[in-house]
């Protein structure tokens, strides 16, 4: 409203001082040049006196309500138009005096809606001076003209002012409606309420900070959700081996048992405790990862991590009468963590084992489809239900609970997975046949070396 204040008093300022000065150096040029005619005219007079400057006057037709008065070479006036019993008496006007010193002299002031303009010039006869003509005449037209358009930038001025401060206040109130809007929502969401969304309307850029805090909540309401759901989880998943072996030892003290049923008691205990401690370096694994703790990547060929896990692997594999194939058809660099191939391809190979079937295969192959390389590990197990595929890499979750269990699983290993590949740029896919077996399929792009070389 300051700033529309201040171009609208410069626009007033400006357009008055331009119409004043355009009729003034328009007035200049049209009295000047009046005003020398006559100096020119009465300058040829043998005499100068009031009755020859009269005569000369009358027939210069002189305009109503204009004041004419002619002096000698001592600003004594011999002819007023106006004060005609002023012959005599010296003229101080500031025109006047001026005029005698060889100058032409225009003034011109507006009050009161008119336009007064004064105009002075000497009266040369033969090269000497001989005297002033003075001309002094108000224009109230012109000055009317000036006057009404003063009004009219003025009126306009007032009224666009006045739609400003309407719009200004409007536009105020809105926004800091929607403002409100915001800082309410902030309050709600930062009493707990994750699911709670903030509506502004408008497309302005108050809508994209609302979309943007609607995005952050609903981030925020996610991570929440896991986080209840992943302490939710690792209670239950934890509540069963400290119910088992708060059992298991309550038996040995309450029971008389012999020798051999103590030591099965305590060996199963001991089980439980090395459930415990897989499942919490899985747990400090998984958070790890997701805190993304930056580590150097290397350059890395797939084949001789992936051998080292089979070789590791093979004694349990032999155990399950499971055997192991390689199927090498492409090979390729990748940029990752050694140690994060080798983790992910323990636990797919490690899980091919676990779900398979009495004699059967587990295929680990490499590939490469155009820019990417592929690592794929197919078993013959028993395969995973269509309903359970979309929630194979959530944590905690497992296709056969009591299995599971038996075989030492805690359901974090998929989630382990699926972590370190995306944490290395990669993706991960699963298909399954349930009852014939599952395949995954994890891809990485390939580092072109030449192309960096």
């Amino acid at each position: 409203m300051v700033i529309t204040f201040l171009v609208l008093l410069f626009l007033n300022i400006y357009c008055s001082s331009t119409s004043q000065t355009l009729f003034y150096k328009n007035k200049e040029s049209t009295m000047v040049e009046r005003c020398l005619n006559a100096a020119s005219d009465i300058a040829q007079m043998q005499v100068l006196n009031h009755a020859a400057v009269e005569s000369a006057v009358e027939q210069m037709g002189n305009p109503e309500n204009t004041r004419l008065i002619v002096t000698n070479s001592s600003s004594q006036i011999i002819y007023d138009s106006v004060a005609h019993n002023a012959e005599g008496a010296y003229a101080i006007l500031p025109e006047i005096l001026q005029a005698l010193g060889g100058n032409k002299v225009f003034s011109c002031n507006y009050y009161d809606s008119t336009i007064v303009s004064r105009c002075a010039v000497p009266i040369y006869s033969y090269g000497t001076l001989t005297g002033v003509f003075y001309m002094m005449e108000p224009d109230p037209e012109q000055g009317l003209l000036i006057a009404t358009l003063e009004r009219n930038i003025l009126s306009v001025s007032l009224v666009l002012e006045l739609a400003v401060i309407v719009y200004s206040l409007f536009f105020s109130k809105r926004f800091t409606q929607r403002l409100k809007r915001i800082r309410n929502s902030m309050n709600i969401i930062r009493g707990g309420d994750y699911s709670h969304k903030v509506t502004v309307g408008g497309k302005d850029e108050l809508t994209l900070l609302g979309d943007a805090f609607n995005a952050l909540t609903e981030r925020l309401d996610t991570s929440e959700t896991k986080r209840r759901q992943f302490v939710s989880d690792a209670s239950h998943e934890l509540k069963t081996p400290l119910a088992s072996i708060k059992l298991l030892s309550d038996s040995i003290l309450q029971n008389d048992m012999d020798m051999d049923t103590v030591k099965e008691f305590v060996e199963d205990i001991g089980n439980e405790a090395d459930r415990l401690n897989r499942m919490s370096s899985k747990l400090l694994s998984l958070t790890r990862i997701e805190a993304q703790i930056d580590s150097a990547s290397e350059i890395i060929i797939m084949e001789p991590t992936v051998d080292r896990v089979i070789r590791m692997l093979s004694g349990i594999a032999q155990e399950n009468n499971i055997q192991i194939l390689r199927d090498y058809q492409q090979d390729s660099p990748i940029l990752i963590l050694e140690d994060d191939l080798y983790q992910i391809t323990f636990n797919l190979v490690e899980n091919g084992i676990k779900y398979n079937r009495p004699g059967g295969t587990l295929t680990v192959s490499l590939a490469r489809d155009n820019d990417t390389a592929i690592l794929r590990v197919a078993d013959t197990g028993v395969g995973i239900p269509e309903d359970a595929i979309g929630h194979l890499f959530e944590r905690f979750y497992r296709v056969d609970k009591a299995r599971s269990r038996k075989s030492g699983g805690s359901g974090l290993g998929l989630a382990i997975v699926r972590n370190m590949v995306e944490r290395n740029s990669g993706s991960i896919s699963v298909e399954s046949t349930h009852g014939k077996g599952s395949v995954f399929t994890v891809s990485f792009p390939i580092f072109d070396t030449e192309a960096v070389d």
